[in-house]
């Protein structure tokens, strides 16, 4: 059960917490959608002598990027193809993708679906006279199980009522694994190595965030998905609007951080995701440009993005460029490049759209559109709602600005950073992707430590996973790691820290804080600390206008990136003396450490790929253009926490499915 937060404020921080030390076969690290597949199907596999916990650092049901609900899942295959599934994905993402892991994925997600709608998630369906059913009435024409039709909004997605989307998932989660193996607002910090067997996760440290208690806990095998990254560049919003961001704020980059600082090899982490959004409220575009057929008009009204100027900058990026669905990188490059001409700012055609549609409506159905437009900001977005009220804006009657957002990390969106995985053990599937165990044997979706395994944001070189996707790599997930516990069953893990060792390492912004708050009058600040307030705004500054962020149009050079890796060596270092005073403070102040790390690996593949493979995405002003015959290749790092060094190189595409 998830503690409440104290009536009073945040509960103080002690020196010394109370320390719980728990002992699992499996351990699941996060509680978004990837976990709650997990958890879904884990006690099926499991034998009656083998024992699971789940711990989440929110509570499940308000947990991950479905927090808010969604109002449409991205990702069903239905009647389309698996191997257009890869082709889709693989264009989008300019021609770079694990492939075996996208066709392997592309064979489970339907089932996730399936039981989504089973336990209560209400989908659209498409009745005999082609009108739109949503609600009670989709629900009514029958199930997508059963054979009846959803309402796509493109050949991949389907609408859903989703506000409780998140809710529906994880109650079936946490009745599956039962509340008994939950421990929820709990941060795992620091995954740990065993003492004994060389490159194998033994288990995990982490803390209450509502009590002053350490947990630490063992386990033969651990899968982590704690989302992707948020924060790590400063929003676009700030003031009054400060940490309003697409994607869910609580996102720290963890997934990246934890498993890369134990040894587990990174791929794709230059890629990184700036969506097209509603400007100041972050509302999502893809249902307007889907379902309701609108487009994008720059400031003189031109539909820019059909045009001749536009066609012959996509030629430019070819073979991308000049598909037949354009990537959406490029979609955003073409965005850029209309401001950066001076014809800006970029306006959603939202009049023109609701009123075509209306065109074949009578007055009941015209009204049930509005409404429509403004569910689904409801059922996602609701700041975004909130914002058209405020601004007396009528989707109907008034155009909405849209902008790049300022850049996030993720591998289940249209993004694919994340970590090197194994793929599935098939005669198809080449070697170079399989990743062997000890024992000789292939474990789908582990990384390159053994016993340690992820899913969702976490998956690298295989994004267009979405909600559903990350549910059915979870449950995936979750039959793999009970194989690898039964296979070592004999595995004894060892910790090489004390549990001194670890309580110290957890609570050392805590023990900072009280040995040296009484110093000043002022207790935020202090020669002998900084508080994690403070290192947000550093961290926010440099990557910024260096890395790569807004205030330079996603550009950056290689002088940039030397002077902000200098700055985050200098943050790390500085990060010895976090201090926090109360519990909310010590989740903020590993939340910066592990920002801080997961950036740098972001920056680094940048640093090292010499051209620009993302444009829309970030610009390497010294390496403008795709270089197709030196990097069509993956970009890979591995971080050895022994002698503290990186180690980034390429690794070979291998191409599975034919265009």
């Amino acid at each position: 059960m998830a503690l409440p937060n104290k009536p009073l404020g945040e509960l103080k921080a002690v020196k010394d917490p109370e320390v719980e030390e728990r002992e699992v076969d499996v351990l699941i690290v996060g509680g978004g959608m990837a976990a709650c597949g997990t958890a879904f199907e884990v006690k099926k596999w499991l034998g009656d002598d083998q024992s699971v916990l789940l711990v989440d650092k929110a509570a499940m049901e308000r947990s991950g990027a479905v927090a808010q609900g969604l109002s449409a899942i991205n990702t069903y295959i239905g009647d389309n193809k698996k191997e257009d599934y890869v082709r889709m994905v693989r264009n989008d993402l300019m021609g770079l993708v694990r492939e075996d892991l996208i066709y392997d994925l592309g064979c489970h997600v339907d089932d996730s679906v399936h039981l989504f709608e089973e336990w209560g998630l209400p989908v659209w369906k498409k009745a005999d006279d082609g009108k739109n059913l949503d609600g009670k009435k989709g629900t009514k024409a029958g199930t997508l199980k059963s054979g009846a039709t959803p309402v796509r909004t493109g050949k991949w997605q389907i609408m859903i009522n989703g506000e409780s989307y998140k809710r529906i998932v994880s109650e079936a989660a946490k009745l599956a694994i039962g509340d008994e193996n939950i421990l929820e607002r709990v941060f795992i910090v620091e995954l740990l190595l065993d003492a004994n067997k060389e490159n194998t996760i033994a288990g995990a440290v982490g803390f209450s965030v509502r009590e002053n208690k350490v947990f630490i806990i063992k386990c033969k095998t651990m899968m982590v998905a704690c989302g992707g990254a948020v924060n790590i560049y400063q929003p676009r919003s700030v003031g009054e609007g400060k940490g309003r961001a697409w994607y869910p704020v609580w996102n720290a980059g963890s997934t990246y951080t934890m498993c890369m600082r134990v040894g587990a090899e990174l791929t794709m982490m230059e890629n990184r995701f700036t969506p097209a959004r509603f400007k100041d409220g972050y509302g999502p575009v893809g249902a307007w440009f889907l379902l309701f057929k609108a487009k994008t008009l720059n400031g003189l009204g031109e539909a820019f993005a059909g045009g001749d100027a536009a066609k012959a900058e996509l030629e430019r990026f070819a073979p991308y460029g000049t598909a037949a669905i354009t990537p959406t990188c490029l979609r955003n490059h073409l965005m850029l490049f209309e401001m950066k001409e001076g014809r800006g700012p970029i306006m959603m055609d939202t009049v023109t759209a609701l009123a075509d549609l209306g065109k074949t409506m009578n007055k009941k159905e015209l009204k049930h559109l509005e409404a429509e437009a403004w569910e689904d900001f409801l059922d996602m977005t609701c700041g975004q709602a909130n914002l058209w009220c405020a601004q007396d804006c009528e989707p109907e009657k008034k155009n909405s600005e849209v902008m790049p957002t300022e850049p996030y990390l993720l591998g289940s969106h249209s993004g694919c950073c994340g970590l090197w995985t194994s793929g599935p053990d098939l005669d198809w599937v080449p070697d170079a992707y399989k990743i062997k165990a000890p024992n000789g044997k292939v474990y789908k979706l582990m990384t390159t430590v053994n016993g340690l395994f992820t899913a969702g944001d976490g998956t690298g070189g295989s994004g267009h996973k979405f909600s559903s996707g990350s549910h059915a790599e979870g449950r995936m997930v979750a039959k793999q790691m009970v194989r690898y516990s039964k296979d070592f069953a004999d595995f004894t893990p060892t910790f090489k820290q004390s549990k001194e060792e670890l309580v110290d390492l957890v609570y050392k912004p805590v023990r900072v804080f009280l040995e040296n708050c009484d110093y000043t009058t002022a207790i935020d600040i202090n020669p002998n600390y900084i508080k994690p307030n403070g290192m947000m705004y550093r961290l926010m500054k440099a990557t910024h206008e260096y890395g790569a962020g807004t205030a330079t149009f996603y550009q950056t050079s290689n002088k940039s990136l030397e002077i902000i890796m200098n700055l985050l060596q200098v943050m790390r270092e500085d990060c010895e003396k976090m201090a926090a005073g109360d519990l909310h403070e010590l989740m903020r102040a590993w939340e910066i450490i592990h920002r801080i790390w997961t950036v740098e690996a972001h920056l680094r593949h940048i640093q090292f790929r010499k051209e620009t493979r993302y444009p829309g995405f970030y610009y390497q002003s010294d390496h403008p253009g795709q270089d197709d015959e030196n990097w069509f290749c993956f970009v890979n790092s591995k971080y050895d926490p022994a002698a503290a060094k990186w180690d980034i190189f390429k690794k070979d595409y291998i191409k599975i499915i034919s265009d």
